[in-house]
């Protein structure tokens, strides 16, 4: 492939193309990625864009102004706030002589750190993939043409067509080994429908503190940091709500401004748990400035996967950063809002209830005579969690407080059947 410049730590910021309004809280969280990425800045610009140029992006005297920052400081990499096409980056890297990454792509390299299980790790490789597939140039010039012997000269195979039809084939092979995972996922879901059990689908900004909230929920370990994108790989763990109420609570993959198109496609197994959830509880952090600003963000993303249309819980986090007489809201355009800290615990216990109150709309509570031969009903509701008290009665049988939602009890009783308020 194409023999781009070796790549090092040392990096300058490029923050571009930005309304001069925004360009203090972009840049923050540009340079939180950079971070991320274990990038090491030596030195940052900025350039406010009346239009983009077609060779650069920049104009010809700052892209100039980069070259020179480039060989004062012995940066090995440039990294642009905005998206460059395929020519641009190949102008830039000839001009700077180092390499260049635009934010989808500085995304990209986190992906990769981060993802740890196989499933993360394919849908990260087809992801820089289909990047990559666009940037391949004529690189390798000794390889222009494959020649034959006697009777078998001809124009030959191009090295970028070999690059091309190579790229091709991993892309397929990875795409069919994700669509195994879809289906593995689907007969899961399939499982929790029958058993009608709700799943809660944690969404949000990155960094906006899910995983912490998702451990202190589920008592789960798992990985947490304060930095973007800490974790990708989905995990689900089965959440107690109270005598007969339990969900499935999945964290996810946290969203921010501009996802690159291509990690929406290749994390469609993943983003599959929110939008096939019951509910979805919208964390947001309370000490941002710009928590409007992410909330927009991410409802943008829900509405491009298909998910803008479920039930939403607004979960300000980080209370405990907050002052003690900051207003709290009870409601966000038109969704209901709960103040919690997973830090320290503050307003979990509120939480539970806002989730259970959500997720079980329909639930019906009472008592339900079974008879001595319906012991197979008895261990089938055991099993599920829906008893919440038993009694002997009478005639050898039970008598069992039932909670479990109506659909559920429709298919296991019928519709006619009701619930008493006592035993009898």
């Amino acid at each position: 492939m194409f023999e781009r410049p070796k790549s090092g730590e040392k990096a300058i910021l490029v923050h571009v193309n930005q309304p001069l309004s925004e360009w203090f809280a972009d840049r923050c969280e540009f340079e939180e990625l950079a971070a991320g990425s274990g990038a090491d800045v030596v030195f940052s610009m900025a350039q406010i864009l009346r239009r983009a140029e077609p060779k650069y992006l920049l104009g010809q005297g700052k892209a100039n102004a980069v070259a020179e920052a480039v060989k004062a400081t012995g940066a090995q990499v440039v990294i642009f706030a905005a998206p460059l096409s395929p020519s641009q980056e190949r102008n830039l890297e000839k001009l700077l002589c180092c390499r260049v990454l635009d934010r989808n792509g500085l995304i990209l390299d986190i992906f990769a750190q981060r993802a740890r299980s196989f499933e993360g790790k394919l849908q990260v490789e087809l992801a820089q993939l289909r990047h990559l597939s666009t940037r391949l140039v004529r690189g390798w010039t000794h390889l222009e043409r494959q020649k034959g012997g006697i009777g078998l000269r001809g124009p030959g195979e191009t090295q970028l067509e070999t690059d091309r039809r190579l790229l091709a084939v991993r892309i397929k092979s990875l795409s069919a080994k994700l669509d195994r995972i879809v289906s593995q996922r689907d007969q899961q879901r399939a499982t929790r429908r029958r058993t009608e059990v709700p799943t809660v689908s944690l969404v949000g900004y990155t960094n906006a503190g899910k995983s912490t909230l998702f451990n202190r929920l589920t008592g789960a370990d798992a990985y947490q940091a304060d930095q973007l994108f800490a974790t990708l790989d989905p995990t689900l763990r089965r959440l107690n709500l109270g005598p007969g109420q339990h969900v499935v609570l999945a964290d996810t993959v946290g969203f921010i401004r501009d996802l690159p198109p291509e990690l929406l496609a290749a994390f469609r197994a993943t983003l599959e748990e929110t939008r096939e959830a019951t509910l979805l509880l919208h964390v947001v952090d309370a000490a941002d400035d710009r928590w409007q600003e992410t909330i927009e963000h991410v409802d943008e993303t829900l509405e491009a996967i298909g998910a803008n249309e479920l039930p939403q819980l607004i979960v300000m986090n980080k209370l405990d950063r907050l002052a003690p007489n900051a207003p709290r809201m009870a409601e966000w355009q038109r969704r209901p809002v709960a103040w919690v800290s997973a830090h320290s615990g503050e307003g979990v216990a509120e939480l539970r209830q806002r989730i259970a109150e959500l997720a079980y709309t329909d639930a019906v509570k009472g008592w339900r005579h079974l008879t001595p031969y319906e012991g197979g009903l008895r261990a089938r509701l055991y099993r599920d969690g829906f008893v919440l008290d038993e009694k002997p009665s009478d005639d050898g049988g039970y008598w069992l407080q039932l909670c479990l939602p109506k659909t559920r009890f429709d298919a296991l009783f019928g519709e006619e059947e009701t619930l008493l308020d006592c035993p009898q």
